[in-house]
């Protein structure tokens, strides 16, 4: 099945491009992907920071509210992401630093989910300059930190690791 959709993909008008149809498309995907990533972890990495305590003179609710730039980040890493993977999906499928960084990708999503369905949004939007957040939204924090770094590593190991590039 991630053969035929790696055929399928691969055979689009933008995996004709991103696969070297249009020489300028993979370097203008590398820099938005890096523009992106670096939106993700910059904002959602500062939010995460001070959930776990740090810069406690800090309120979170206003921190909060780069999220939403956060979650750009992860829009347009997504979208050049999936470009990649058209453009030449069989470096991708067999390397196995690719699916590392996948999984850390899913427990990343996994812990936003946690963190919106128990309710931590709400919690800490309150939390005052020099107050702690609850310990269940600092290990929510710790772990959305460990999982996009993990991202970015495993992302950049690929070429080493695997067979990409």
């Amino acid at each position: 099945m991630l053969l035929s959709f790696a055929n399928w993909i691969h055979g689009t008008p933008i995996g004709w491009a991103v696969g070297g149809g249009v020489t300028w498309i993979w370097p203008v995907c590398e820099t938005l992907h890096f523009l992106g990533l670096a939106l993700l972890v910059g904002c959602v990495g500062v939010f995460d920071l001070r959930l776990l305590g740090m810069a406690k003179g800090l309120e979170v609710g206003p921190l909060q509210r780069l999220v939403p730039w956060g979650i750009a980040g992860f829009v347009i890493s997504f979208i050049t992401g999936v470009m990649f993977f058209s453009g030449d999906p069989y470096q991708y499928i067999n390397n196995n630093a690719f699916w590392m960084k996948m999984l850390f990708i899913g427990l990343a999503g996994a812990n936003v989910l946690v963190f919106y369905a128990a309710g931590l949004h709400r919690r800490v939007e309150s939390i005052a300059a020099g107050q702690d957040a609850p310990r269940f939204a600092k290990v929510v924090a710790a772990v959305s930190l460990v999982s996009w770094l993990g991202v970015v590593f495993w992302g950049r190991m690929m070429p080493f690791l695997g067979t990409s590039f």
